[in-house]
């Protein structure tokens, strides 16, 4: 697993450990159990650490250790990687409205695909999805594991403004856009949960690692549970 490993720097602050160039589960697998090794071990000078898809940026603190010593700590970790065990994902159910004023691009990609309306809902809500990261806007989750079969490209002009709670497809991944804000996703439905609210003790409720269902849901579950924030999700294990 050693010689898979890149290290390099970011400025002055970060170290960048990376385990390719391509979205897999199984990288995005070493990712995670690196960052949790390392959690584990405790380095004394790691200030924050945040997963991509396939690598791990690490943020230390210079006066506390250096970056050649990071380095050694980091590759000295490799060896318990084999023996770490991720814990069992979180799976979190979103409640979707699908199609209508909330979901404008939901017939251009069934006919994109050449399937009914109803046949990209069923595909859509029938996976698992991992959060493989955040990023983009705070809590913006890049999923994957969509069926390729409602794999749709990206708008040829993206909208300025897309909704909070957004739910969209771009080439083959799904996402789902936490607040108002520009994008070029073919927007399907809307979620009512807030996946970031900057009043919450835990302003970003997604976490890397984690995994999502969407739930299909009507017009009345909508409006009740756009009242109730996030007491709308159900939260289980697989």
């Amino acid at each position: 697993m050693e010689n898979e490993l890149r290290l390099a720097p970011s400025g002055d602050l970060a170290l960048v450990a990376s385990f390719g160039n391509e979205i897999s589960e199984a990288l995005n697998t070493k990712v995670r159990g690196l960052m949790l090794a390392l959690e584990k071990v405790k380095v004394d000078g790691i200030v924050e650490m945040t997963p991509t898809y396939c690598s791990l940026m690490i943020h230390y603190d210079p006066l506390r250790i250096g970056y050649e010593a990071l380095c050694g700590k980091v590759r000295d970790t490799l060896g318990a990687l084999d023996d770490i065990e991720l814990p069992e994902p979180m799976v979190i159910e979103i409640p979707t409205l699908y199609g209508g004023d909330y979901g404008p691009d939901l017939d251009y990609v069934a006919k994109h695909n050449g399937l009914t309306v109803d046949e990209v809902i069923k595909i859509h809500t029938s996976g698992t999805y991992r959060i493989y990261m955040l990023g983009f806007t705070p809590g913006f989750p890049y999923l994957g594991g969509m069926d390729e079969r409602i794999a749709t490209p990206r708008l040829e002009t993206p909208r300025t403004k897309i909704a909070g709670g957004s739910v969209g497809i771009a080439g083959a991944q799904t996402g789902i856009y936490p607040i108002d804000s520009p994008g070029g996703w073919q927007i399907i439905g809307r979620t009512p949960v807030a996946l970031y609210d900057p009043l919450s003790d835990e302003p970003i409720l997604l976490k890397a690692g984690e995994s999502i269902r969407f739930v299909p849901i009507d017009q009345a579950t909508f409006d009740r549970l756009s009242r109730e924030g996030r007491s709308g999700t159900t939260e289980g294990r697989v």
